[in-house]
């Protein structure tokens, strides 16, 4: 099964790429995790999606293109794979269908969540992390035990960059212009 999850940043496109593929036992690519773990580790591909991803930009395609090529032709995308967080522009998609043409596959499903404005900054502006063992909270809807400090480890919990307030409302902001003109994209494939 070769699927992939559309929606705005914190539609809850995470969560239900976990459980799909953990049922589908396929892997779970998201890019959003790769440029994540390449910035922990100070990559030269961190580096260079640091300064985009901290102001709410999108990483720019030629650089996102060449991670998830360079991802589905890993052996353990053989029998499917679900893409979370990519394509998010139409040249994106159109450099997928190209990519996924010369591997002669195809997406078998294209799900898109929908989610209104005020729930994502509410969503996203809440989000808590612990920067020692990832562990993730919300100030509302999944806070520590002890306040500001992961149950797991005791560290002092962050919120990152890109989940503060002004930052989200740029991610939507590129999510409208760039990510959702996507939906009717893939509706037109159907």
């Amino acid at each position: 099964m070769r699927i992939m999850i559309l929606g705005a940043p914190g539609a809850g496109k995470g969560t239900q790429a976990i459980r799909i593929s953990e049922k589908f036992e396929i892997p779970h690519i998201s890019t959003g995790d790769i440029f994540r773990y390449n910035i922990k580790n100070n990559t030269e591909l961190g580096i260079k999606a640091k300064e985009y991803i901290e102001k709410g930009l999108l990483v720019p395609d030629d650089l996102t293109i060449d991670i998830v090529k360079d991802r589905l032709n890993n052996s353990d995308c053989q029998n499917g794979f679900l893409l979370d967080g990519f394509p998010r522009t139409l040249n994106q998609a159109e450099a997928l269908e190209d990519v996924l043409s010369s591997m002669k596959i195809f997406l078998d499903v294209v799900l898109n969540i929908n989610i209104d404005d005020d729930i994502v900054i509410k969503r996203l502006s809440g989000r808590r992390v612990c920067p020692n063992c990832n562990k993730g909270y919300h100030i509302d809807y999944m806070p520590p035990k002890v306040s500001d400090i992961c149950d797991g480890c005791n560290t002092k919990i962050i919120q990152r960059k890109d989940d503060s307030e002004e930052t989200v409302l740029e991610r939507l902001k590129t999510y409208h212009n760039q990510t959702k003109p996507l939906k009717e994209y893939y509706m037109k494939k159907v």
